[in-house]
Parts: C-alpha cells; structure tokens; sequence
C-alpha cells in the first residue's frame, strides 16, 4: 500500500492530478473538476473527494498571491458578497455529501453550466450590466458554494460569473484563486468535521500536492504566453468539456 491505496491506483492518480494542475495553471481552474472526475473513476467516491482537498489548497494559495498580497486583498475587498456566499453555502452543504444522490447532484451542476458555455462559444456572449453585479455575486456564491461542499468543486458557477461581466484576464484568474482559497479553507474544515479528511485519507490527499503543483508551475508558462481571446477561448472550452462530462456522470455514473 502506498499512502494507503495500491502502488498502480497512486500512480494513476498522481498523474491525474499531474494533468489537472498543469490545466488549472494554465486557465486557472478545473483542478478539483479533473480530480473528483478522473479519482472517481477508479477510487470510492468519498476517497476521490479528500484526495483533492489538500492539493486544491495549496494550488490556490500560490494561485491567489502570485501577483502579491495587496493584490490579492483588493479581490477580497471587491468581491466579498461573492466569496462570503461561496463560503457560508460550502458549510452548509458538506453535511450532505452521504445523503444527495451523486448522479442528481452532477445533472444539477452539469446541464445550466453546458448551457451557458455553449451559448458563449456560439458568439452569443452574455455580459451582465454592473447594476446586476451584487444580485449575481450572491446567487453564484450560494450556488457554487453548495455543489462545492457535496462534490469539492465549486468552479464552474464562478468562472461563468466572471466571463459574464468581461473580467480582464490577470484579475480573473487571481480572483479565482482568492475565491477558491478561502472556500478550499472551509472545505478542509467542513471534510475533517464529516470525516471524510481522516486519518486515512490525509496522507493521500497530502501526497497528490507534489504532482499538482508540478503541474501547475507548467501550466503558468502556457498562461503567461496566451493571448486574452485565447484565454477566453480556452476557459470555455474545458468549462464545456468539465460541465458535459459532470452531465455522463449524472447520466451513466
């Protein structure tokens, strides 16, 4: 056994995580959708879900301070409807990750999200007024934040809302960051009060940092070196890839 799983199944998963830091590196998102995916396919759901914890973490701090601590503080202080929501709904759905049905809980995520994404790559590109900016901030927050505490991934709601209102992309991706960090904080807390960040599933969740990380420092040389449009481009394209394959799991498991 190797971080309490078999040697094969670690490598597998390890390489999974490889990949999904090297994506989040590079548009800044989608570690804990490629994880929770890629784990669960070959680990209980409830081990796919704490081996993610730790690496979602510790990529968000490096993700949220890469250009410094003032710069990540002004994100707070503007979106702080957006990230009390996020966090708030993330401790109170995570009592609920052994009682709402998996596949229910994927469609509900999956199908608005594909929606959106596909709309957006179609050239009809939905961007909200500022007026709207507090309304939305809230109901993504509460949104995201909820899938976040049953299924560790609260990214989707809040990458549309930030395309939605043409966030620039330097800021949207250390927006994220912040966003993800704090609700991975509360994650973390809300998993070892569940159980399912135990005993035995830290030394796993700790070990897929390395790879995760590697992945991500790769990834920041492909962000650095895209173009806006292509950033854009990009996002909506692993957003609809993300949201169509949480739409197979709700469908086929």
């Amino acid at each position: 056994m190797l971080f309490g799983i078999d040697p094969p199944l670690f490598a597998a998963a390890a390489s999974v995580a490889l990949f999904g830091g090297f994506v989040k590196g590079a548009v800044g998102f989608a570690l804990p959708m490629i994880l929770i995916s890629g784990l669960s396919s070959f680990l209980p759901a409830e081990v796919a879900l704490a081996g993610l914890i730790l690496a979602t973490l510790l990529t968000n701090v490096a993700q949220a301070f890469r250009q410094g601590a003032a710069a990540a503080w002004g994100s707070v202080c503007r979106y702080w409807r957006l990230i009390g929501c996020v966090v708030l709904a993330i401790g109170l759905s995570a009592p609920l990750v052994t009682i709402l049905p998996d596949r229910a809980m994927y469609l509900l995520l999956g199908i608005p999200i594909a929606g959106f994404t596909f709309s957006q790559l179609l050239g009809r590109q939905l961007i909200l007024p500022a007026r709207h900016r507090a309304r939305a901030e809230v109901a993504t927050g509460l949104v995201g934040g909820f899938f976040g505490g049953i299924s560790g991934v609260w990214g989707p709601p809040v990458i549309a809302y930030l395309l939605s209102f043409n966030t620039d992309k330097v800021e949207m991706v250390r927006v994220q960051g912040v966003v993800f960090l704090l609700g991975a904080v509360m994650l973390v807390a809300a998993h070892l009060g569940s159980g399912v960040l135990n005993a035995q599933t830290l030394p796993f969740s700790a070990a897929l940092v390395v790879p995760a990380a590697l992945g991500m420092w790769l990834g920041f040389r492909v962000q650095d070196r895209l173009e806006p449009n292509r950033f854009r481009k990009a996002t909506l394209v692993i957003l609809t890839i993300a949201a169509g394959n949480l739409i197979r799991k709700g469908l086929f498991g």
